[in-house]
């Protein structure tokens, strides 16, 4: 006797389907291909949300299907509304009366134009994640202000970094070009159409059976997402757990591959500081750094933008100083080996790192071997108090302060100078390059 195979909910069913008919055209990962499966079905059931997330659909380079997945959405969505560029009256007043699905495509050319348009569409991305969101226009005949609605459902395309307070409102779905061992098949719209039709009414019929329950589901959301991701990311959820099958799974495990398995987007200057700062502490196993060390480090990490120039020279400890006294963090006067030097107790990072930065999976804590009873900086006008010496094992940070360290660690010699040599190429080359950029540019200057 064959085994039954057994019949998935008609929910489960459908999502299957618009997932694997969006990855038919366009190379998406599952992820992503699921997660535009759930957004589209939102799109027909958005009198049952009161937030709605944003498909921030980006690429590194042109040519990587952006465009192909906008319009492959507009034939699968509640109301499509693909819109290169309108006017900013339009923008607002379509939104207002239609609240239909906003597709808007090249982005970065947007934000970057007409700066009317560019303030409209910001100000509707802000409040249209919400239902009770508004955007105001000066209307005639006497030109007061009206508050207009911009509730409604949106996918941006673009190349680029979004403003921030978008960003953080939305799905990143990030696409590369077709490996030469990929396929998809070509989009030609007149073939597409038909069966897109036939899918899309299948969704919109499920979707208003669901209304009523989605309208009041409150699902158990991953605990990996931070607050604003659980809450536009609810809707998403709410309708897998309605689908059944294995989609609460993959529903849930998407948006954590999506929204916290990479930094996908740029992050904001201060949070790639913060990271940065403690992968350092982290990597050194230090309780407290000198502001000379902490940025020397800072400026020779490749995939970080410390080392590049701002105004022709790179990070210094003044610059650092200034980006991390909005968080109340503040170089102090500290004890170390050699003296007493500016620097910045781990202490003093902790509660930022827990605020603005995900968890380490397996936090390290730092060494205390080597280091030095509680001792009070005694620079003159100084209170502050250090809680010991940085680690044995750990290399010096200027090559000047190698006998004072190598007296202390003896054991470690061949070791500490190994790397000094090493430290002393790149500081000699980091020195030429600052010396020499203010005279490369007098002298293109002059000619």
């Amino acid at each position: 006797m064959s085994e039954l195979v057994p019949t998935l909910p008609e929910g489960a069913s459908l999502l299957n389907d618009l997932s694997n008919f969006i990855r038919r055209y366009v190379a998406l990962s599952p992820a992503q291909a699921d997660i535009c499966a759930l957004w589209t079905t939102h799109t027909h059931a958005m009198d049952a949300a009161d937030l709605t997330p944003y498909l921030n659909i980006t690429s590194p380079m042109p040519r990587s299907g952006k465009t192909t997945l906008q319009q492959l959405l507009s034939l699968l969505v509640y109301k499509p509304w693909y819109a290169a560029r309108v006017t900013a009256a339009v923008l607002v007043r379509k939104t207002d009366r239609e609240h239909a699905t906003l597709l808007l495509d090249e982005s970065d050319a947007a934000f970057n134009g007409n700066r009317e348009y560019a303030e409209a569409l910001r100000g509707l991305l802000n409040s249209g994640y919400e239902r009770n969101g508004t955007c105001s226009l000066c209307v005639p005949p006497n030109w007061e202000a009206k508050n207009f609605s911009a509730f409604c459902p949106k996918a941006i395309a673009g190349i680029g970094k979004l403003p921030d307070t978008v960003e953080d409102r939305s799905i990143p779905i990030v696409l590369k070009r077709k490996l030469p061992n990929e396929y998809c098949d070509r989009f030609r719209r007149r073939k597409v159409v038909p069966a897109a039709e036939e899918l899309r009414e299948q969704v919109a019929m499920w979707a208003a059976q669901q209304l009523e329950s989605l309208g009041t589901a409150e699902p158990e959301m991953p605990l990996q997402l931070n607050d604003r991701q659980l809450d536009v990311c609810e809707p998403l959820v709410a309708i897998a757990d309605g689908a059944g099958g294995d989609w609460p799974c993959r529903a849930r495990q998407g948006l954590i591959e999506l929204l916290t398995g990479q930094t996908l987007r740029e992050d904001s200057e201060i949070i790639t500081l913060l990271a940065d700062i403690r992968h350092w502490f982290d990597t050194r196993r230090v309780v407290r750094m000198k502001s000379s060390d902490l940025v020397y480090d800072l400026q020779y990490m490749e995939d970080a933008p410390w080392g590049e120039p701002e105004r022709g020279y790179p990070l210094t400890a003044t610059r650092l100083a200034r980006l991390l006294r909005p968080l109340d963090i503040r170089p102090r006067d500290l004890r170390f080996t050699e003296g007493i030097f500016k620097g910045y107790e781990r202490a003093g990072f902790e509660e930022a790192w827990a605020r603005y930065l995900p968890p380490l999976s397996a936090p390290s804590s730092p060494a205390v071997e080597g280091q030095q009873p509680l001792q009070v900086a005694v620079n003159a006008g100084s209170d502050h108090v250090s809680t010991g010496q940085q680690s044995a094992n750990v290399a010096p940070a200027k090559v000047e302060e190698m006998p004072a360290n190598m007296r202390a660690v003896a054991d470690v010699a061949p070791l500490e100078a190994k790397r000094a040599e090493t430290r002393t190429a790149e500081q000699l080359e980091a020195i030429t390059h600052v010396i020499r950029h203010p005279i490369r540019r007098a002298i293109e200057r002059r000619v």
